[in-house]
């Protein structure tokens, strides 16, 4: 973990604003459809009713493993399946860029991690997170039930992991929608690596 940590002190951090043009919050979410790795058609259209969270990932990014590290993604997708929610951490990585892993290392390398998310897909070709504008790894969206996005940004505002008085976005997003209250927090920068898009 300090090794991770010292290579986390090292990056130069990506902490991009949002476009205009992207999803909007409180408009409906861009429609997809994704493949997961155990080959299962998932759509936008399918999941109405449902809130649905999008988190983009790269396992060779220190910020994804240092949040896996510490357990806080997985207890995110956790406190998202006990409200029903359907967690799709997605990965837009370019098959030619190093970090690239076909789907049955992904899932391996992801389930080594213990994560707790629905599904795992792949989205080689960058359609699904271009259309999202997805900016860096980890980046989150969270889809209210009406199919609206109601979240967008990073998990917290805490980049480097050393803040005490962590503001946890996502979680107080998930919790805001599980008991119908207006979200305080509805779209934050992301931070981490950057996407590898083709």
């Amino acid at each position: 973990m300090r090794s991770c940590l010292s290579a986390l002190l090292a990056l130069p951090l990506v902490a991009l604003p949002l476009l205009a043009g992207g999803p909007q919050v409180g408009q409906p979410a861009p429609a997809f459809t994704l493949t997961d790795t155990q080959g299962r058609t998932l759509t936008l259209e399918a999941l109405k009713g449902k809130v649905v969270v999008l988190e983009w990932t790269n396992p060779g990014c220190p910020f994804v493993v240092r949040h896996y590290g510490a357990g806080s993604l997985q207890a995110l997708q956790a406190q998202a399946q006990a409200m029903g929610a359907v967690w799709i951490t997605v990965n837009s990585t370019n098959p030619d860029h190093k970090d690239f892993l076909p789907a049955p290392a992904l899932q391996a390398k992801l389930g080594q991690w213990k994560t707790a998310a629905a599904h795992v897909a792949l989205d080689a070709e960058g359609t699904v997170g271009k259309a999202y504008e997805a900016k860096t790894t980890p980046h989150l969206f969270v889809i209210d039930a009406q199919g609206k996005v109601a979240y967008m940004g990073g998990v917290d505002d805490d980049p480097r992991g050393t803040k005490a008085d962590r503001i946890p976005h996502v979680a107080q997003a998930l919790e805001a929608l599980k008991v119908g209250k207006p979200l305080a927090v509805t779209t934050t920068a992301p931070y981490g690596c950057s996407v590898k898009y083709r």
